[in-house]
């Protein structure tokens, strides 16, 4: 996420890094590179500008001056600085009102609209116990209603039926009427997109916001269309009272310009940021999370979070138990310590979190892949429950049986377990150390 903005940042702010004293020469050459570094990352003009501005007038300031490692301290106004411009403070929903609190999405076709519904919908219901209603009152795209249909099913929320040949506005009025007779916490209203803004489009949408009075009218933008994300937003900012903004596709964005952007054009808060396709992929937007990100700092808060929401507790404290016994770590550990990084997203999303992991070279960012964890997961499948459990038999035919139905080379296989191997010897060190046998319980 990111990436392009990362790495010129990262640079730019590394030469400036070692220097014991700024001056005006110097604070220049790095904050041209970092003026580069935005424009390219199709931030908006105005937003460039103002950051540089902002960061040379602090930069020249007492607050540099006096600091014993200069550089550090120009790197901290930069990110605090990128803080800023995102909005500050992390705002999430505003659902204080007489149940059920309306959310009206409103955007383009194809920004990921009602995907996003549905991503919202189970985040809600998972992380704030909210009983939680969808409807569709898109009747102009073809199987729009289904889609939602589809996708409320699979993350366990209440589906108001439509259909294309009712008024959207009359959907959202029998929805919320619904939703009040249920008792229901939240209506997510999805609404009609189109492929560019018109005047047709902002008045249906005006009509639905003053039928139904949403507490939170949300655009949901696709940030890999960068500058012209920040056009679309100020132009649906101008016809609604927008409460905030949900950017998608976020990990497929490697400029970052809609995100350093879009609270700066229209004033509104980013609530949420889409990382990934599936249902769960979608997390609450933290300025200062991502500005540590963009910068190589990492995002270990966020990282913790995951774990303690995704990782499977019992199996890690049956592992922690099993190496505090001296069983020994097998191939069924590893396995299941390799779901579990899938659950989390998956190698790159897990890397995209810890400090340091932009410095990693990149033959060896590339070498543990995503699709190299399956691929792993997929050999240890083809074993027998004893080669799992006892690797040291697993010998030349026994490996030519477990490529075949794993549909590798043997040199996988070969590659697999010498991992093993390393990772055992580690789980051996890692019982010799003080105060690991009686470790109680998970940090977790």
């Amino acid at each position: 996420m990111f990436d392009n903005l990362s790495e010129r940042l990262t640079q730019a702010l590394k030469k400036i890094r070692g220097h014991g004293r700024l001056t005006e020469a110097n604070i220049q050459d790095t904050l041209r590179e970092v003026r580069m570094a935005l424009l390219e990352a199709d931030v908006a003009l105005p937003v460039v500008r103002a950051f540089i501005e902002r960061v040379k007038t602090r930069a020249l300031g007492q607050e540099v001056q006096a600091s014993l490692t200069p550089g550090q301290a120009l790197i901290k106004i930069v990110h605090q600085e990128l803080i800023e411009v995102m909005g500050g403070a992390s705002q999430g929903l505003n659902l204080a009102t007489q149940p059920p609190a309306v959310i009206l999405m409103a955007g383009l076709q194809g920004s990921g609209k009602t995907t996003t519904v549905a991503k919202l919908a189970r985040w809600l219901k998972e992380r704030q116990q909210k009983k939680v209603a969808v409807v569709s009152a898109d009747v102009y795209r073809p199987a729009a209603i289904e889609q939602l249909e589809v996708l409320a099913r699979e993350v366990g929320v209440e589906f108001i039926p439509a259909s294309p040949a009712e008024d959207p506005v009359a959907i959202a009025k029998r929805a919320l009427d619904h939703a009040r007779k249920r008792l229901l916490d939240v209506l997510i209203i999805d609404t009609a997109g189109r492929l560019h803004v018109d005047a047709e489009m902002m008045a249906e949408i005006q009509a639905l916001h003053a039928q139904v009075e949403p507490i939170e009218t949300l655009f949901v933008v696709d940030s890999m269309t960068g500058q012209d994300a920040v056009n679309t937003a100020k132009a649906f900012h101008d016809a609604l009272p927008l409460t905030g903004v949900v950017l998608t596709k976020a990990d497929g964005d490697a400029r970052g310009g809609a995100a350093l952007s879009i609270r700066y054009v229209t004033g509104k808060p980013i609530k949420f940021i889409g990382v990934g396709e599936k249902s769960d992929a979608l997390e609450l937007f933290h300025p200062d999370r991502i500005a540590s990100r963009i910068l190589g700092m990492g995002d270990v808060l966020s990282l913790i979070e995951e774990v303690e929401r995704k990782i499977d507790r019992q199996k890690a404290e049956k592992l922690v138990q099993k190496l505090q016994k001296g069983k020994g770590f097998d191939l069924e550990d590893l396995r299941d310590q390799l779901i579990q990084l899938n659950r989390m997203g998956g190698i790159a999303k897990f890397l995209d979190k810890l400090p340091g992991a932009r410095e990693l070279p990149k033959q060896l960012k590339e070498s543990i892949n995503d699709r190299e964890i399956d691929r792993q997961i997929a050999i240890i499948n083809s074993m027998t429950p004893q080669e799992r459990r006892f690797p040291a038999v697993i010998n030349n035919s026994r490996k030519r049986r477990i490529a075949a139905g794993s549909g590798v080379q043997i040199q996988d296989v070969n590659r697999l377990l010498k991992q093993y191997a390393q990772m055992e010897k580690m789980m051996k060190k890692m019982k010799k150390i003080k105060g690991f046998p009686g470790m109680p319980k998970l940090p977790f």
